[in-house]
């Protein structure tokens, strides 16, 4: 069982950054596979970015180059940077874990926090 809260979202300008922040509590987050996720109003959840238990990562094409995923796990906490934001970049991020491989499908994820907003103005 794993908790997780997302922090960092806000209304930013664009072509600036923003860094949002992943807390887990729960047993065993550094055996996790953490992802980031989102979303518009009416449209599908889509894949961002996700960093494994290994160190791997894999990122959308369209943030790739833009966004940074890491992962501290001595401090229970996964970040994702985000520089050169876009308004569409606008939307609803969600972190989600999962033990199993890694995955950019978000029915694969057991796990989410509860959002945090983004907003860039153009």
């Amino acid at each position: 069982q794993v908790q997780l809260v997302e922090s960092g979202g806000g209304l930013v300008q664009a072509g600036d950054s923003l860094r949002l922040s992943c807390v887990a509590s729960g047993r065993a987050f550094s055996y996790y596979n953490v992802g980031w996720f989102r979303q518009v109003p009416g449209k599908d959840r889509e894949f961002v970015a996700v960093t494994t238990w290994s160190g791997g990562s894999r990122y959308a094409d369209s943030v790739k180059g833009r966004f940074t995923i890491s992962r501290d796990n001595a401090k229970n906490t996964v970040y994702l940077q985000m520089n050169s934001l876009k308004p569409e970049d606008t939307a609803v991020y969600y972190c989600a874990a999962r033990g199993a491989a890694l995955s950019t499908d978000p029915g694969g994820y057991a796990y989410w926090g509860q959002g945090t907003q983004v907003t860039v103005s153009s």
